[in-house]
């Protein structure tokens, strides 16, 4: 495969508002400032990454501010003018830099796409993915009572959707999701609780086995891989982990642990796409199934998540719904789309879909240009 060059790295923060308010149990979100993350090389090809960051630090540590901060200080200088001989050096080339995984995953994804298109190969193809169409589950947050809730749901179940994950938290939990179950005993139903939880409700969540729920997603703590062991020892509903899988490390121990029977792959929360391959392929070794929840991405991140998903262990339906879901106008020319509870994974070299020129400018709120290293930082020894 031919190397790339990084001739030039555009920031692109923008400012996108969501048809419709949000709400987990960290709070309610209505619109989202990101950066597009725009990679050129040396033959003139671009390739695009996200920050999957909004302005609060609720989900972990950052914000969009401090990734465009992180990015244009310490982590575009590491690569530009350098040859990458493959996008997976990227990870080490950064990782001088602790923490801060979706400034450097909105990097890294962009390597992935533009070294894609310069040996005009899918990314599919690259990161190893065989599936040409990926299974669709939609992410419903938290609802005023349980019968809005179900009237939600009813309305996903009949659009196609194959999974439906429903958020939860401490009084909007076992009622809302006792009455969905109700409703609709046959369908593939998980609860997601974003760390709303602690090891005394043990016996409250004990009350979500009679559900016959897919998983929990991240009871407990933001940060937890131990008391999750002791709650999946104490539940029969197996428990995903999400927050606290940060690198192959986490994801390792986590198993070992016994903390959970299901990861959530984020490529944003890991780091990249090359943390995303290495978690993905210890899970299959351990017969542990994965999938991909979302970030209210746009058509970027959302394309990167579909190419991702292509891995052979991803057989749980992700939260990668359509474009039409979350904005009146995409940041892409053509929208994603489903049929039949499908989404297919965008034809064409790189990612497969193209930035909209028109709804860039519309959305922009300021664009920074990196040529040189700025005087890189000095890495302490």
């Amino acid at each position: 495969m031919h190397s790339v060059v990084i001739k030039e790295v555009k920031l692109h923060t923008i400012n996108v508002s969501l048809k419709a308010p949000f709400t987990t149990s960290f709070g309610t979100m209505k619109d989202k400032e990101v950066c597009l993350v725009e990679v050129i090389d040396e033959s003139g090809h671009s390739g695009w990454g996200e920050t999957v960051t909004s302005d609060e630090p609720y989900y972990n540590e950052e914000t969009t501010r401090t990734a465009v901060y992180m990015l244009n200080d310490f982590l575009v200088p590491r690569l530009i003018k350098k040859e990458i001989k493959h996008p997976r050096d990227v990870h080490r080339m950064l990782s001088f830099v602790r923490r801060n995984q979706i400034a450097k995953a909105a990097l890294e994804t962009a390597v992935w796409d533009v070294f894609s298109k310069k040996n005009e190969m899918p990314l599919y193809e690259v990161l190893g993915g065989r599936q040409k169409k990926i299974a669709v589950g939609k992410s419903i947050g938290i609802q005023s009572s349980p019968d809005e809730l179900v009237s939600k749901v009813g309305q996903y179940v009949k659009e196609g959707f194959q999974k439906i994950k429903v958020k939860i938290a401490p009084g909007a939990d076992i009622e809302y999701i006792k009455k969905v179950r109700e409703a609709f005993p046959d369908i593939i139903l998980m609860a997601d609780a974003n760390s709303a939880y602690t090891l005394d409700d043990i016996d409250h969540l004990k009350q979500l086995d009679q559900f016959n729920l897919l998983m929990i997603e991240q009871p407990l703590a933001h940060d937890d891989i131990i008391d999750h062991s002791t709650l999946q020892q104490n539940i029969t509903t197996p428990i995903c982990l999400d927050e606290s899988i940060h690198t192959y490390e986490d994801a390792r121990k986590a198993l070992k642990l016994g903390s959970c029977k299901i990861i959530n792959i984020k490529i944003g929360r890991v780091g990249g796409l090359q943390e995303a391959i290495r978690i993905h392929d210890l899970c299959k070794e351990h017969n542990v199934p994965v999938w991909c929840g979302g970030m209210l991405e746009t058509g970027i991140g959302r394309s990167h998540n579909l190419h991702m998903t292509t891995l052979s262990n991803f057989i749980i339906p992700g939260d990668t719904a359509p474009s039409s879901h979350y904005w009146n106008q995409d940041i892409i020319q053509e929208d994603i789309t489903m049929e039949e509870g499908f989404i297919q994974v965008p034809a064409g070299t790189g990612i497969g879909s193209e930035i909209s020129a028109e709804a860039l400018n519309d959305k922009l709120v300021s664009t920074q240009s990196i040529v040189d290293d700025h005087s890189v930082h000095p890495i302490p020894s």
